[in-house]
């Protein structure tokens, strides 16, 4: 391992560098800033707008108007596959435990914290003591890993100004990882990698909140060095077969193409100082026009849920501007655009979760980089992933209706709520859109959804079902909501099951096994009408018995031979001579025949049947036939297509010709 360089000695070389590598896509959104746009250090810098050069006319362009307003926080996604410790990490900053509070200990809702810069400054001074922070702060937006989410992961990446990828170094790259690699590539996103988990590595020695430079200074067995190195080579060349230039920020000495990563360990801290100095530093040196204060608003929904006491709300992020308590405003809707008035403005204290229930802190007005709850009527049809608008008293409402809705692109747009299917409830409407997405895939239809408490009314919505002779879609999925005792009775009364969960695939595992249940509870019943496709060729050195039961030697000739299968002679005017009670194989019974193979044939006969005898009414001669018909092929399509090959399908469609079904 090359010895580790002083960051601040790394700055002032980075700065220019030219991007000439693989990825151009990380130069294009990490533009170099002209010295004129970066603050003079040491000047005085005001605290409230993080700037220490309140009067540099050349940041102006970014702006609306002429004065230099100072710069926003730096909107930061974090990223990654489920259990590498993204939310664990945000806790390790944050002196918190949002991660142990959440069900399974698994991020299930997309989350907010805003890190004030006086929290920052402890942190980054591990790392270089000479560091000025000139931003207000970080706002960071945590996101699930697990694969239902990822409408939520794709709400975050595409907020964000900067993106931490969490690698979990035990592991490497895993599904998620790499679906958060391409959303924050097809974004242009820059980002920074997190390899995390180092105190796994071997004998690794610990101290809590140490820069990675002290940690690895710490190690003095050369085995733990060794496994280190060796586990980050690994993930440097699986990243290098995704297309990126990757090295240890501390030897990155091209900020601008190479993505830099920070060992880092979310159960001590280790690496941490370095993470957070790193957000802040390539904001600063490479993003600073972007983070100019703008006074035109940017807002934007990333979440709607219910709240006990407050009813339903919008988590939104506003980038720049000024919402205030009574602000008019228009968001999209799932049936239409919706008009309200803020009610209130609610956001946690500084490093707390906005996702987290607690106490909320009452404002006026928010201005800039803030991750906001905003209480309003009328949210229930509210969309997230949209722009929020304030109307300002010479504005075209219909105009801002009709721009709002245009950028409403959610599943729940092509959701037909008039078809028949399940009931879907969710404690936000990104796990709502989570749910949806799992049952589009399984092919369940969605009857009805709604985010909140299961009540006693839904229960009547989903008891439909059985009206409509569907009583398996009798169902309410509820997922991280409360079911109230009316709701629960009727559920009773009614015969609808409502199956809930607080981690969304245990409420997956759970319907998949009711469904599963109910398809083999079909297959039973309709077991009787399920004829197989089969042909036979009888072999007349093997007529064991010629009637009732008519015991033959077959050659299958094509498709599958059960037990219970009807046998008729199309030759014959489809002549029925009985149901195969019985096959074996090398004198040994078995239940399938398949095609090619030699097989002892039972065929059993009823009372209107035990008169047809092999020799009399049909001979060695004749071809045996399964008899087929409309209905069982339907049968065969719908509850056992499982058990058809491709083969199967191909001798039903012959034998459709032969018994003219159309």
């Amino acid at each position: 391992m090359k010895e580790t360089k002083p960051p601040a000695a790394e700055e002032k070389e980075t700065q220019n560098d030219e991007s000439d590598d693989d990825w151009e896509k990380i130069a294009d959104n990490m533009k170099e800033e002209p010295e004129a746009d970066k603050k003079d250090d040491g000047d005085g810098s005001d605290s409230e707008s993080g700037s220490g050069s309140g009067s540099d006319s050349s940041s102006s362009s970014s702006s609306d108007s002429d004065e230099f307003l100072g710069y926003r926080s730096p909107i930061v996604c974090i990223m990654g596959h489920v259990d590498t410790g993204k939310t664990k990490l945000l806790d390790k900053i944050r002196n918190t435990n949002v991660q142990e509070g959440e069900a399974g200990g698994i991020t299930q809702q997309i989350g907010a914290t805003f890190f004030p810069d006086i929290a920052l400054e402890k942190q980054t001074q591990k790392v270089n003591e000479d560091f000025d922070i000139e931003v207000p702060g970080l706002l960071i937006i945590d996101t699930p890993g697990h694969e239902s989410f990822n409408n939520l992961r794709k709400r975050g990446s595409s907020l964000c100004d900067l993106a931490i990828l969490v690698i979990d170094i035990m592991h490497g790259l895993e599904p998620q990882t790499v679906e958060s690699l391409n959303m924050l590539k097809m974004r242009k996103c820059p980002f920074i990698i997190a390899l995390n988990k180092i105190d796994r590595c071997l004998n690794w020695t610990s101290e809590s909140y140490t820069s990675i430079a002290d940690a690895m200074e710490r190690q003095t067995d050369p085995g733990t060095k060794q496994d280190f190195q060796n586990r980050l080579n690994n993930i440097m060349v699986q990243l290098n077969e995704h297309g990126l230039n990757c090295a240890l920020y501390y030897e990155n000495e091209h900020l601008s193409s190479t993505i830099s990563i920070i060992p880092t360990s979310a159960m001590t801290g280790e690496g941490v100082p370095d993470l957070l100095y790193m957000l802040l530093n390539l904001s600063q040196n490479l993003m600073g026009s972007q983070l100019v204060v703008e006074q035109e608003l940017s807002c934007t929904v990333i979440e709607v849920k219910s709240i006990e006491g407050i009813g339903t709300t919008v988590d939104v992020v506003l980038i720049n501007g000024t919402l205030k308590e009574g602000d008019r405003i228009v968001i999209a809707g799932r049936t239409g655009p919706i008009v309200t008035t803020i009610r209130a403005l609610l956001t946690p204290a500084p490093m707390k979760e906005m996702r987290v229930k607690g106490e909320y802190i009452h404002h006026p007005s928010i201005s800039v980089s803030m991750g906001v709850k905003i209480s309003a009527p009328g949210l229930e049809e509210a969309v997230a992933g949209t722009e929020l608008k304030v109307i300002g008293p010479d504005d075209d409402v219909e105009e801002l209706k009709s721009e709002v809705q245009d950028g409403f692109d959610s599943i729940l747009e092509n959701l037909d709520k008039s078809s028949s299917g399940v009931f879907v409830k969710a404690s936000t409407l990104g796990s709502l859109e989570a749910l949806l997405a799992f049952l589009e895939e399984m092919q369940i239809p969605v009857f009805d959804v709604g985010i909140g408490e299961v009540q006693k009314k839904d229960v009547k919505r989903a008891s439909i079902m059985k009206e409509k002779k569907l009583p398996e879609y009798a169902v309410i999925l509820a997922f991280d909501v409360k079911v109230n005792s009316e709701a629960t009775k009727q559920a009773t009364d009614d015969g609808v099951k409502i199956f809930t969960a607080d981690i969304i695939y245990h409420l997956k595992e759970r319907f998949e096994a009711y469904i599963k249940e109910i398809q083999e509870s079909k297959k039973i019943e309709s077991r009787a009408e399920a004829v197989f496709p089969a042909i036979l060729e009888i072999d007349k050195n093997y007529i064991f018995h010629k009637k009732d039961p008519i015991v033959v030697g077959c050659k299958i000739l094509g498709g599958q031979l059960r037990v219970g299968t009807p046998i008729c002679v199309p030759e014959k005017d489809f002549l029925e001579i009985g149901r195969v009670g019985g096959i074996e194989k090398d004198k040994k019974e078995c239940k399938i025949g398949r095609k090619g193979e030699s097989v002892c044939v039972k065929i059993e006969q009823n009372t209107s049947q035990n008169q047809i005898a092999i020799g009399r009414h049909f001979d060695h001669t004749n071809r045996l036939y399964s008899k087929i018909s409309r209905s069982s092929i339907d049968t065969l399509k719908e509850h056992f297509k499982d058990e058809m090959k491709k083969e199967d399908w191909e001798v039903i469609i012959s034998m459709k010709t032969l018994f003219k079904i159309q």
